[in-house]
């Protein structure tokens, strides 16, 4: 399931991005995926109970959220991005998010994962009022830009 490159671009987007409908990872794609590979993907993605899909009323747009399966793709995520930054060149950009996960260890990226399923599946992180790792790495984000 992970193996497909598309997919995990669109994991990518969906965790990292913020993105949940067709056309915001369409339109913001920086690898420029194809509208049917996208589409695909998601289908995929849905199919493997990675991500739901909300069935959209008519002039309203589907929405995708994470399963907590796919809430938890996120560590791998985090190891593949590590194993990039160290071995393959990458922007200055991708590179301080990157670090400030790996900065964090596990329990930023447990963090990641309580903002996650507070956002996808409704469920209020266990300390309301502890740092939100996603402000660091926008902070990260942005100190590098």
């Amino acid at each position: 399931m992970l193996g497909d490159p598309w997919t995990l671009v669109v994991l990518r987007d969906v965790v990292f991005g913020g993105r949940r409908h067709f056309r915001e990872l369409l339109a913001q794609s920086e690898e420029g995926i194809a509208s049917n590979v996208l589409a695909s993907r998601l289908k995929a993605l849905v199919a493997a109970g990675l991500l739901t899909r909300d069935d959209a009323r008519r002039g309203q747009r589907a929405r995708y959220s994470l399963t907590e399966a796919g809430i938890q793709t996120l560590p791998v995520l985090v190891a593949l991005g590590a194993w990039g930054r160290a071995h393959l060149a990458t922007t200055p950009l991708l590179a301080a998010r990157q670090r400030a996960m790996e900065d964090g260890g596990p329990a930023f990226v447990e963090g990641l994962m309580n903002e996650l399923r507070e956002a996808h599946l409704g469920v209020p992180r266990p300390d309301p009022g502890a740092p939100r790792p996603s402000d660091a790495l926008r902070a990260a984000y942005e100190a590098a830009r």
